[in-house]
């Protein structure tokens, strides 16, 4: 979600009731294309000190409506896994070098521990991107398979930014309106349960939805009582 944090406060109208603010984004996306919702959840954090950021994923009851591409570091019996599971993109040294020349593009890196040798040559290049795969997320793993379709079926990984607000994607605006609520729900349950234990005072302080051309309607929280 590029520029989110000035889209927030520039345009955000009246806070409303979840149900509403769905059906006023879907009703008003208009583009060509099927827009994703995308929420932003400020937390009652402080970002600066690194006991109090919040990392983590979740597998959303109802996917994200995204087809995911994934590649995988593996070989032998796990490389079949992860073909199995869906992956796009397969290898050792051979994916290291696609991924070195730009050749290809994905959105999930999965690794077994054993070929952390090779990837960790590539930080420089997966890092920025977010890429990076790490034992906290599930990414670096000896249960390919497993992981590869947890990613397939919409898992989707969050962490704060600097300001201590979460940025993802929740769905399609050709998700019905309880898919959506469900999805956010379900997101936020999950970061309860990493709240840092340094963290104090309201922890859910904000919650905003909107759609990927749409403007940002802040919610009442009462739907998560």
């Amino acid at each position: 979600m590029k520029n989110q944090n000035s889209k927030i406060y520039k345009n955000q109208i009246n806070i409303q009731k979840i149900e509403n603010a769905i059906l006023n984004l879907k009703k008003n996306s208009k583009r060509k294309f099927i827009e994703s919702f995308d929420v932003a959840i400020m937390l009652g954090i402080n970002a600066k000190k690194t006991d109090q950021n919040v990392r983590g994923s979740t597998t959303l009851p109802h996917g994200t409506g995204k087809k995911i591409q994934v590649a995988v570091f593996a070989h032998g019996k796990q490389a079949e896994n992860a073909k199995k599971a869906g992956a796009e993109y397969i290898g050792m040294e051979d994916l290291s070098q696609k991924i070195k020349k730009n050749k290809i593009k994905f959105d999930v890196t999965v690794a077994t521990p054993e070929s952390m040798k090779i990837v960790s040559l590539l930080g420089s290049i997966l890092g920025p991107k977010g890429l990076m795969p790490s034992y906290k997320l599930g990414t670096i793993t000896s249960n390919i398979f497993e992981i590869v379709q947890k990613i397939k079926n919409g898992q989707i990984r969050y962490k704060n930014d600097k300001n201590g607000i979460i940025h993802t994607s929740i769905g399609k605006t050709s998700f019905s309106e309880i898919q959506i609520k469900e999805n956010l729900i379900h997101l936020i349950n999950s970061l309860k349960k990493n709240k840092p234990s340094k963290s104090k005072g309201i922890y859910i302080k904000k919650i905003f939805l909107t759609t990927t051309m749409g403007r940002s309607i802040e919610l009442e929280k009462n739907f998560l009582e």
